[in-house]
């Protein structure tokens, strides 16, 4: 019957829909080739039904990378690769990392670069000892409370946490970046290999081009950042012409090529820091102030140093788990974990996170309960210790948070302060890497909002970070702005030992979310016994403090959302975007290399891989 049809329309010269309607027509019509279902692209592919894991947890999106010699995590296979080519070539776990970070930051430009901030955990085998780096930026000579009055800046009484009154773009925000002297620390103390080589695969990706990523081709978009009175309505031009080839950001598979950036990265590779701090690309930053009204100086950049800095730590479940230590937020995922451990016995007693489970809306009340108490010391107390004395010793410990269980209502969500509105937005790079020799490496280096402070110093091409807009203008808060403070930092960087062996490093981008990321990744992991990729597979929660208001992906909102309204969180639309990017790697045996295995996780929601061989 449906030849006879097919033969008595072609006679009449009908087409199929004539026949059959319009879904043979679809069916039939050319489909956008290789679509990644962006904007305007949305192939019928794009509504088709998910296929299963053929063996184990069913919804995991691909399994762990299992590999002996070297493991390298992150957020673009071409800097992972790049990184693995370190390491098969004899580079240690730090000369990896170097290089990763490296090629991240002209593929991933808008997350991080030379303009940027540093901080990593390194474990080094030989010593059975962790060291972590504080390669963040510090203030301008002119950044004072009074000068931000001057210009139309003040506390914001809407925003009581991070943040307030500072402009989140321009020149204003920039502090000193940290990023190139952190890469050169790290290369002398630790590294095997120059800091000229391990910036080669870079150098030759923004000479030559790459093609641009999914993920990052989605978030490739610039932020206002001028006039720097009243920032921010427009656009900075330099910006545009670099970052917009033909006036519009690239698409997914378009080749991208950065000549200034190359430019910066060879001056880098003759001349090494003093390039960027005192030299060239010093002069170049210093006017692209100073034409904006910034207040950076020569001496501001020639001054700049990092530390070398104690990570902090508790033990969870009988593991000692290590973050950074202010300025960074890092260690509120401590305080998290500890008010878990601590106040779970009391609001819910008899029970265990793994007994409640994680389709239980009281598992997910609970947990957002806990990161509610972690960042609320964060805003109270977090500021650049040479600055302000933070109470770190007890803020960490367990008497601590069982003083905190009493905050929390097991059947109803708490208040975080007054109502108000600020955004813990930010966004980050963040890579691990594993050696032959038991080193590793848990590493996190940022522009912190997407493309930083929206400016650019032309001819260099790289972005200025706006990590100083997480100062407050509040005199009252330790995070005060002040010229060579560093800010309140949301970078975290985290690694997980047993006694003097290592166990795994820990590290979730994306802004405010990093803490809390790094609460529920431990949890994931020592309550529930998730690998590393199911740890990042699974859904997870944003809760954002001054506006009180939680997110949750998709199928979380579908499973529990209705009933944590019902308990009185404000719910905003599901977004899995920001919900950041998980890398990890984790170790067995590592005392013994003939049984070592490095095993590695990497986010399904970015763009990157873990490889190892």
């Amino acid at each position: 019957m449906v030849r006879t049809a097919w033969r008595r329309a072609v006679a009449l010269g009908l087409g199929l829909a004539a026949v059959f309607g319009g879904s043979v027509l679809a069916q039939t019509s050319s489909a956008p080739l290789f679509s990644t279902c962006g904007k305007g692209d949305m192939a019928p592919a794009c509504h088709a039904i998910r296929g299963d894991r053929a063996s184990g947890w069913a919804a995991q999106s691909r399994a762990e990378v299992f590999a002996r010699h070297g493991m390298v995590t992150t957020s673009q296979p071409l800097a992972a690769q790049a990184g693995l080519e370190v390491l098969r070539n004899g580079g240690n776990a730090v000369d990896a990392a170097v290089a990763t970070a490296a090629v991240l930051s002209v593929v991933e430009p808008m997350n991080v670069g030379v303009g940027g901030d540093l901080f990593a955990i390194v474990y080094v085998a030989k010593e059975h000892k962790l060291y972590a780096l504080n390669a963040s930026g510090m203030a301008p000579s002119g950044a004072t409370p009074e000068h931000f009055a001057s210009l139309g800046y003040h506390a914001d009484p809407k925003n009581w946490g991070t943040g307030s009154g500072m402009p989140q773009g321009g020149i204003l925000p920039v502090t000193v970046p940290g990023t190139v002297w952190g890469w050169d620390a790290m290369l002398k103390r630790f590294g095997t290999r120059p800091l000229k080589a391990m910036l080669a695969p870079a150098a030759a990706y923004a000479e030559e081009g790459f093609p641009v990523s999914e993920r990052i081709a989605d978030d490739w978009r610039l932020l206002n950042a001028l006039p720097t009175v009243g920032c921010c309505k427009t656009l900075d031009p330099d910006s545009v012409a670099v970052w917009y080839p033909g006036g519009k950001p690239p698409v997914a598979g378009q080749i991208f090529r950065n000549p200034g950036l190359a430019k910066t990265l060879r001056l880098i590779q003759a001349q090494g820091p003093d390039a960027f701090y005192r030299g060239e690309i010093a002069q170049a930053i210093v006017a692209k102030s100073a034409a904006l009204g910034g207040t950076m100086t020569a001496a501001d950049l020639a001054a700049y140093k990092g530390e070398w800095v104690e990570p902090v730590h508790t033990s969870y479940h009988g593991h000692e788990v290590y973050e950074l230590p202010p300025p960074s937020q890092d260690w509120g995922a401590l305080v998290m974990v500890n008010v878990l451990e601590q106040c779970l016995p009391v609001w819910a007693p008899g029970q265990t996170l793994a007994r409640l489970g994680p389709r239980s809306p009281l598992y997910w009340h609970l947990m957002v309960e806990a990161k509610k108490l972690a960042y609320a010391d964060l805003i109270a107390f977090n500021a650049d210790p040479d600055f302000v004395k933070v109470p770190i010793e007890r803020l960490l410990s367990k008497a601590h948070a069982r003083e905190l269980c009493a905050k929390v209502d097991p059947r109803r969500a708490s208040s975080t302060g007054p109502a108000g509105e600020a955004d813990g937005a930010g966004d980050t790079i963040v890579l691990s890497t594993a050696d032959e020799a038991g080193n590793m490496v848990s590493w996190v280096n940022s522009n912190f909002s997407g493309f930083g402070s929206g400016l650019t110093v032309p001819g260099y091409g790289f972005v200025l970070h706006n990590r100083g807009g997480l100062f407050s203008l509040d005199p009252k808060s330790p995070n005060v702005i002040a010229p060579h403070k560093r800010p309140y930092n949301t970078l975290a960087a985290g690694f997980v030992m047993d006694g003097d062996q290592p166990l795994m490093s820990l590290l979730l981008m994306g802004g405010d979310m990093q803490a809390q990321g790094h609460g529920q990744a431990l949890v994931n992991i020592f309550d529930l016994g998730a690998n590393l990729q199911m740890a990042t597979d699974m859904a997870r929660f944003r809760h954002t403090q001054v506006p009180n208001r939680l997110v949750l992906e998709r199928p979380l909102y579908d499973a529990v959302g209705k009933e944590l309204e019902a308990m009185g969180h404000r719910l905003g639309p599901p977004d899995s975007g920001a919900m950041g990017g998980f890398q990890s790697i984790a170790v067995t045996s590592p005392g013994d290399k003939a049984k070592r295995v490095y095993r590695a996780g990497s986010d399904h929601r970015k763009d990157g891989q873990a490889a190892g061989f």
